[in-house]
């Protein structure tokens, strides 16, 4: 068994906002004080802050409809070298990335034939290392996984060397 397998996730933090525009910014202050001194750099905490702020602003939006009575719920856990962040809304329904295209298309979305909308999974699968999204009845989480050690001159997510 190596190590990082033997190695349970150690919860950082859990915290709930609002489901209120503009809440995304105090998950994301919350995130990066949470992952500080765990060995990010400032390129990457940038990148995963992005992630962070673009995963709650959905979960607000599109999960919990701007609703402030239902939460956005976040979860920090540290394991190895990996940061896991988990946000989830509890909406109901099909989740967003049910409906949305893996890879927006900019001359589709120029000629009206997308939405221009629809560039958030887009965006945050690009930000991290790894990025899930699943649904369990009402409940969507979109987990974040950052490495800490990847190098930081490779682009997130296309690091192949684990």
């Amino acid at each position: 068994m190596t190590r990082s397998a033997a190695q349970a996730p150690r919860r950082i933090v859990a915290f709930a906002v609002p489901s209120e525009p503009g809440n995304e910014r105090l998950a994301l202050a919350q995130v990066a004080e949470a992952v500080a001194g765990l060995g990010l750099t400032s390129a990457r905490l940038e990148r995963l802050k992005t992630a962070v702020a673009e995963a709650a602003m959905n979960a607000i939006e599109h999960g919990n409809h701007n609703r402030a009575e239902l939460p956005v719920e976040v979860e920090v856990l540290h394991k190895g070298t990996e940061i896991v962040i988990a946000i989830s809304d509890s909406g109901g329904g099909p989740a967003a990335a049910d409906h949305a295209p893996a890879n927006p298309d900019l001359a589709s979305k120029l000629a009206g034939q997308q939405s221009p909308r629809g560039w958030g999974l887009f965006l945050i699968r690009n930000m991290v290392d790894a990025m899930d999204v699943t649904t369990e009845g009402a409940r969507h989480t979109v987990t974040l996984t950052m490495r800490t050690g990847a190098p930081e001159a490779e682009g997130a997510g296309h690091d192949e060397h684990v």
